[in-house]
């Protein structure tokens, strides 16, 4: 498991739909060592803090692998690293693998996994494709955010390491399938609505559906 690229970009105006939008999804691969903060990577930088950044999603992981279904998905596309506004593009580390609360260390810093991602309307505007969004959440290839529990730094190359942590948990790919209502097991709904790791948020949603479902 590695990091093929890390990957920051700061706030742009674009044209969509006859307004502007501020917006910081395009990300470029960066060289050399990039320091790891609380909150983002050294020279990235969220345009919407009410929804992107913030403690539990300072940085967010895409796999490599997904990248050959997108360009069958996005034919003539040109889709390079940090294509899907990750910060780290992996390898080796699918979603199914990883769960939530999971420790990892890169570099000299050490992470947290905390919640697969739920594109907004950028991720449509990113690539002229409003329809991206929902394509994204039925695909399953929702990549992951990363929390900061150890600052230091971290490059293209790096080793993906797990650190053990003896908890029971759910998968990524377990809490987007349950999200995106491709799943319905109401004691994984249950388990994530409990999941300490989880975000109060995301733990607050499965709630509400696990009591909308028993009242149906």
């Amino acid at each position: 498991m590695q990091v093929l690229s890390v990957n920051v970009g700061g706030p742009r105006e674009v044209e969509w739909r006859g307004e502007r939008v501020r917006t910081s999804i395009w990300k470029t691969p960066v060289p050399g060592r990039v320091a790891v903060g609380r909150t983002n990577l050294a020279g990235d930088e969220q345009s919407d803090l009410r929804v992107h950044g913030g403690a539990e999603k300072a940085v967010y992981v895409y796999p490599h692998e997904h990248y050959a279904f997108w360009r069958a998905e996005l034919p003539g596309v040109e889709l390079d690293f940090g294509a899907f506004g990750e910060n780290l593009t992996s390898a080796g580390l699918l979603e199914s693998e990883v769960s939530i609360g999971d420790r990892l260390r890169i570099g000299s810093a050490e992470f947290q996994v905390t919640q697969p991602r739920v594109p907004c309307f950028k991720l449509g505007l990113r690539f002229g494709r409003p329809e991206l969004v929902k394509l994204f959440l039925r695909a399953g290839r929702s990549g992951f955010y990363l929390s900061v529990l150890c600052e230091g730094e971290l490059g293209a190359g790096d080793a993906i390491e797990r650190i053990p942590v003896a908890t029971s948990s759910l998968s990524v790919a377990e809490v987007a399938a349950l999200y995106a209502g491709r799943v319905t097991d109401r004691a994984r709904m249950r388990l994530a609505s409990e999941l300490a790791g989880l975000p109060q948020g995301w733990r607050d949603g499965f709630r509400e559906a696990l009591e909308r479902s028993a009242k149906a």
